[in-house]
């Protein structure tokens, strides 16, 4: 892709996974997804991360994946490496979906998946992301449809998964 060429959905990106391993987003056509920035030590993490799990135990057979980036960029609540990061997910929530390698979401070092997400969803108070699990919902084409608040839980917007994912 030229630099000219700006990018048309998620699926245009790769990101690294937790060992530092290159991951081609368009892996994920024709799936809904949630992307949502993750953090261990956040007063959210655990309605976040049970909800999510639940989300992903029920619709993960159905075209939706939930991809997970961590950030410590909020108030340092993700000080740890990637390694410990997905056993803690693991461990305390048996999370199942992709976790990724830890990003940047705000400022001159955001990862360019994150620069999309904010182009393409402006948050009520700007573009920048507020704080740990806000939430981009992305239909099967790639393209963001919607943006969540951190304190929007998971479950709440169950309804707008199953919409795109057109189930009853």
């Amino acid at each position: 892709m030229s630099s000219s060429d700006s990018p048309k959905s998620v699926h245009d990106f790769t990101v690294k996974d937790a060992s530092g391993k290159d991951v081609d987003l368009s892996i994920y056509k024709g799936k809904v997804l949630l992307i949502v920035n993750v953090a261990s030590q956040c007063g959210l993490t655990n309605s976040n991360y049970k909800e999510l799990t639940k989300l992903y135990e029920k619709y993960k057979n159905q075209d939706f994946e939930i991809l997970a980036f961590p950030c410590n960029q909020f108030g340092g609540q993700e000080p740890g490496n990637n390694e410990e990061i997905v056993e803690f997910a693991c461990t305390q929530f048996k999370a199942e979906f992709p976790i990724f390698d830890k990003v940047d979401v705000n400022g001159k070092s955001a990862a360019p998946i994150y620069k999309f997400l904010k182009d393409s969803k402006g948050g009520i108070f700007g573009d920048g992301i507020k704080w740990n699990f806000t939430k981009f919902l992305v239909d099967k084409d790639g393209r963001v449809v919607d943006r969540y608040a951190p304190t929007t839980s998971p479950l709440s917007i169950e309804k707008d998964i199953k919409k795109l994912l057109e189930v009853s």
